[in-house]
């Protein structure tokens, strides 16, 4: 490392599976740099076998996704000399996901975890029905609206802690489609929904602590949402049993 003032000192996560190990390499710091350029100078100038996921490079996909100094970020939106820590940045792979190669992860296990909660929509209608008019002021409908924006880049998952502690934890990202379509008076099965979320994995193990909330790059709300999940569960619960 030469530590010149035009010069950036990056490590970058190395390896597959579990295995692998930070390796450090000399950036040209450049002026309106983003995490996702010093990552693609590197594939580009350095090591061509670099693997890494990027498409849109505008904050529309969210599949640039990394661990930037430790916290979860999308690459293309972070721009360095924001994160830089003496002339320093540590960048690695969203965590609670396995790693298929380098920066790339797996993400079969989020999407997986989204179906499971009831993300997937079931319609209350046919299409030979007439189409049912929705009031956006409608309680209901704000609700489903706020969290309709949710790309599922995945970063509220790596930086949930409770993710980390338990594999079967469904998750922010799930649970708050999960709220999505419960207020969604177009869907055709929110007790299935509630059903779901009230698992080993569901909403009431969420602590609570917010990060989910914290670092969604679209500044979402999943704890709230799914603090309402835990209401609605524990009204139908309690509701069965009279």
């Amino acid at each position: 490392m030469n530590g010149q003032a035009d010069t950036l000192q990056v490590s970058v996560w190395r390896g597959t599976g579990e295995a692998g190990k930070f390796q450090d390499f000399d950036v040209p710091a450049q002026d309106n740099q983003t995490v996702l350029d010093v990552v693609s100078w590197i594939q580009q100038y350095a090591d061509p076998t670099l693997t890494y996921r990027f498409a849109c490079r505008v904050g529309m996909c969210g599949s640039c996704a990394m661990m930037v100094n430790g916290q979860p970020r999308w690459s293309c939106r972070t721009h360095v000399k924001k994160v830089l820590k003496n002339r320093k940045v540590t960048i690695a792979p969203l965590r609670n996901l396995p790693v298929i190669k380098d920066l790339a992860t797996d993400m079969d296990p989020f999407f997986d975890k989204w179906v499971a909660a009831g993300g997937t929509h079931t319609p209350s209608a046919s299409r030979q029905d007439p189409i049912v008019l929705v009031d956006p002021g409608d309680s209901a409908r704000v609700e489903a609206s706020a969290g309709i924006e949710c790309i599922n880049c995945s970063i509220c998952y790596a930086a949930c802690d409770t993710v980390s502690g338990n594999p079967d934890y469904l998750g922010p990202a799930a649970l708050q489609r999960a709220w999505t379509l419960c207020n969604d008076e177009k869907h055709g099965n929110r007790g299935a929904i509630l059903d779901a979320v009230s698992g080993s994995g569901g909403c009431h193990n969420c602590h609570s602590m917010g990060s989910c909330t914290a670092y969604c790059p679209n500044d979402l709300d999943p704890m709230s949402a799914i603090a309402g999940l835990k209401r609605e569960t524990t009204k139908s619960f309690f509701g069965r049993r009279k």
